[in-house]
């Protein structure tokens, strides 16, 4: 391109911008034309139970192994179990609105096609990179942890005996992890392969993992005592600020729900499948989160609890129980290969609809003709996990995960209401638009009271009741107006459950530390001047493409 041209395209961002930033596209486009793009269709060969597996593999490993120990040490005590309810929650009700937006638009773009088709392609694509983002972070961490059970099961206690250390590297990212580089590049090699026997895969890893939860919570209460979460501070150290911090920081233990929602386009009945899988495998999950973590709880008092492979560890300090020490450590190993393996199938599928929109090179996109996957987008996305995940230490990567999860999962909740009362009903977009906008300034102000007053009851007492004052007149002036749904699954009870995902995501989100928010900064700067300097440029050329060879086709039409 030449330099006239370059400096030509940089004139017209501002007018490329309010052409593109806002525009969106409906669901038949997001599943006809826009699929088209990436040559051959994923097969469609899961079942529902393959979703409930998918969604179950996908959450079982990645939090409660790796967060569990640290959260329950430093943060919220031997309540950690409560702050997994909460987490739950807030996961369950986002779940309701991923299922419905899956059943009206059963593409595997997940929240950035729901985002796409309902505020317009620069919300989309924010959300979308975040919850990207997120999906790499957390899978490199996953990984790593792998590396601290896998040594565990072979008797070894030293956190970073299997990685190598290198000298002239900053500290945080020189221990070197072989291990976890080696898994990732496996899955990713499976992964490209086949969907249905990735899925099989994962059926089988996760029917031996939940034999493996069953087993370590049982012996965890028989072995353990209850006067353990009392114990030396009772059962919540660190109060009720410490349990909801928690909560923000175990939430990323639920990202995998979201990978089931990728797998629309690759499910054989989605109106049926994507509600079950959904938001059963959150019920599902949260049961167990919350007996395992209550089951290392009674065990061992809180601040025993160690910060790496706090399972093993806890089995092996009991007298008697140095045995299942080993078990607990091969049994988490396949937990965290089955959760990889879901959330990288996830994030692969992420990549490949933003791509579809152009707002990536669009090679991104494409789908192999034989195995039906996406491997472009499996190969680079698998590459840049296996990158973080060699030498980025699990500290560094807690302090940067969750909160693109959490306005992600916020960002659809919004949408799920503006969609079902502004573009389905008859609402007027203004009036929705202002609900949305007080509810979550109440939210954030209810959470801001919370951190900043020092008996911080009044602040949240005032702004809890304006939430609630909000969403009931919302309610009963806008219900009467909202189109009747459609015969699909929805959300019962609008606009209760995703106003209440709004007001817990923000809520969360407010409970995280500086620092998340910071490289949260650093992100979504890097994030918008992508889309500046190359997204709006790529689907405004794209569009003008498309008009002009639409003006050929009926000429050429007319003439004949």
């Amino acid at each position: 391109m030449a330099l006239r041209d370059v400096l030509r395209t940089v004139a017209q961002t501002p007018h490329r911008l309010r052409r593109r930033a806002l525009v969106t596209c409906t669901p038949e486009q997001e599943l006809s034309e826009v699929r088209d793009r990436s040559g051959p269709r994923m097969a469609r060969r899961l079942e529902w139970y393959d979703l409930v597996g998918l969604g179950v593999g996908g959450m079982l490993g990645a939090g409660v192994f790796v967060t569990t120990g640290r959260v329950a040490r430093d943060t919220a005590g031997p309540a950690v179990f409560v702050s997994y309810v909460v987490a739950g929650v807030s996961a369950l009700l986002s779940s309701f609105c991923y299922a419905e937006f899956a059943v009206r638009v059963p593409v595997a773009g997940g929240a950035f096609s729901y985002l796409r088709v309902t505020f317009g392609e620069f919300v989309g694509f924010f959300g979308g990179a975040n919850i990207l983002m997120e999906y790499v972070l957390s899978n490199a961490a996953v990984a790593r942890s792998f590396t601290d059970y896998l040594a565990s099961t072979c008797g070894v206690t030293e956190p970073d005996a299997w990685r190598i250390e290198v000298d002239g590297i900053a500290s945080g990212y020189n221990a070197l992890d072989v291990p976890a580089v080696a898994l990732i590049l496996l899955l990713t090699l499976c992964l490209c392969y086949s969907t249905k026997e990735s899925s099989m895969l994962n059926m089988v890893l996760t029917a031996f993992h939940l034999l493996f939860f069953a087993f370590i919570i049982v012996a965890g209460f028989w072995n353990g005592s209850a006067s353990n979460l009392v114990r030396p501070g009772g059962l919540t150290p660190y109060g009720a600020r410490g349990v909801l911090d928690g909560a923000a920081v175990v939430y990323f233990s639920y990202i995998g729900y979201d990978s089931a929602s990728t797998m629309a386009e690759e499910i054989r009945d989605p109106a049926r499948a994507l509600p079950v899988g959904i938001a059963g495998s959150v019920l599902l999950v949260s049961a167990l989160y919350c007996l395992m973590s209550l089951a290392l709880c009674v065990m061992l008092p809180y601040n025993e609890i160690a910060e790496t492979a706090p399972f093993s560890s806890a089995f092996r300090e009991k007298a008697g129980w140095k045995w299942a020490s080993g078990i607990v450590g091969a049994g988490a190993s396949i937990g965290i290969v089955a959760s990889l393996l879901v959330a990288m199938m996830g994030q692969a599928r992420y990549l490949c609809v933003i791509a579809r929109a152009r707002l990536v090179p669009v090679w991104l996109a494409k789908v192999h003709p034989s195995t039906g996957t996406p491997m472009n987008a499996t190969i680079f996305l698998g590459l840049c996990t296996a990158t973080i995940a060699l030498f980025t230490e699990l500290q560094i990567v807690f302090e940067m995960i969750s909160i693109g999860t959490l306005l992600a999962f916020y960002l659809v909740a919004n949408a799920l209401i503006y969609n079902r009362y502004a573009k389905l009903g008859t609402t007027r977009p203004l009036h929705v638009l202002l609900f949305l906008l007080l509810l979550t300034l109440s939210s954030i102000g209810f959470s801001l009271s919370r951190r900043i007053d020092g008996r911080w009851r009044w602040g949240m007492a005032l702004f809890g009741a304006v939430s609630v004052a909000v969403i009931t007149i919302f309610h009963w002036t806008a219900q009467q107006d909202v189109a009747e749904p459609s015969a699909e699954w929805t959300v019962p009870m609008m606009p209760w459950p995703a106003a209440a995902s709004v007001f817990l995501n923000v809520f969360l989100m407010t409970t995280l530390k500086l620092r998340s928010f910071q490289r949260f900064g650093i992100w979504s700067f890097v994030i918008t001047i992508f889309y500046v300097c190359y997204g709006v440029h790529s689907t405004y050329t794209a569009e003008e493409n498309e008009a002009v060879n639409a003006m050929i086709h009926h000429a050429n039409v007319d003439i004949s």
